[in-house]
């Protein structure tokens, strides 16, 4: 949240607040393309792929052996092998991290042009320090695939829609379920719902304010048309309640 835990002069040392987060990834079995994974969460070994200082910065406090990429899979009735199609939100570590999962594969990675052009400059210059990793941005052994636009069809019923802001290729995905209706995984566009439900701008993590908000209303027009329901990148709460409701939706 931008501005939190800010001094002031009536309050210039105010208590840090923490609280417990997640990273949502998302399985569709889709009848057209199979078995799409959006996202792929951190890398199994952060302490070695991170290093400090963001192992201390953004520690993984709960990390058990269902919840590595492969075995999460495996718990919703599919091996990793059946991944036909991985959807980026965008590339940043604690998102693209399980794509070392894919290298050496065919399996077609899709993200937009202008977060892959400005993943690698920030990798190659160290521009943007931190926040992507060369370890899983492989140019050579994953396949890639850019789009382009405000808008991209990946199939029919899911579409990506460019919302720059949080990063510059950073995309939501909206999925129309049959029965379900509309669902909006919208990565790190919001981190948590106070994000979205106060129209709360992020902190320092944040690249283009102004982009950011005109990608807020953005999203606020689609989930008025679709009366879509939010996935939040990190929220615990929103991913603990969409589980306990259902162990999947149609």
């Amino acid at each position: 949240m931008g501005s939190a835990g800010t001094g002031s002069k009536s309050s210039p040392n105010p208590p840090n607040q923490h609280r417990d987060l997640v990273l949502a990834a998302g399985l569709i079995d889709n009848p057209d393309l199979g078995l799409i994974l959006f996202e792929t969460g951190c890398a199994e070994d952060v302490d070695i792929s991170w290093g400090a200082p963001f192992t201390d910065l953004f520690p993984r406090t709960v990390y058990t052996e269902d919840m590595k990429l492969p075995n999460a899979i495996k718990a919703a009735g599919y091996d990793i092998k059946d991944v036909k199609v991985v959807v980026m939100g965008h590339l940043h570590l604690d998102h693209a991290g399980g794509l070392e999962h894919f290298i050496g594969t065919e399996v077609p990675i899709y993200v937009h042009e202008e977060e892959f052009k400005y993943a690698c400059w920030a990798v190659g210059t160290g521009a943007d320090s931190g926040v992507y990793l060369g370890d899983y941005m492989n140019l050579t052994q994953l396949k890639w695939k850019t789009f382009t636009g405000a808008r991209f069809d990946l199939c029919q019923g899911i579409t990506l829609h460019h919302a720059p802001g949080h990063t510059p290729g950073l995309c939501i995905m909206q999925v129309n379920l049959e029965k379900e209706g509309t669902f909006i995984w919208t990565t790190d566009q919001y981190h948590v719902a106070e994000n979205h439900h106060m129209s709360h701008p992020q902190g320092w993590l944040q690249r283009d304010q102004p982009a950011w908000i005109r990608s807020h209303h953005m999203v606020l027009q689609l989930e008025r048309l679709f009366g879509a329901r939010l996935i939040f990148g990190h929220d615990k709460e929103t991913v603990d309640r969409l589980m306990r409701e259902k162990e999947f939706y149609e």
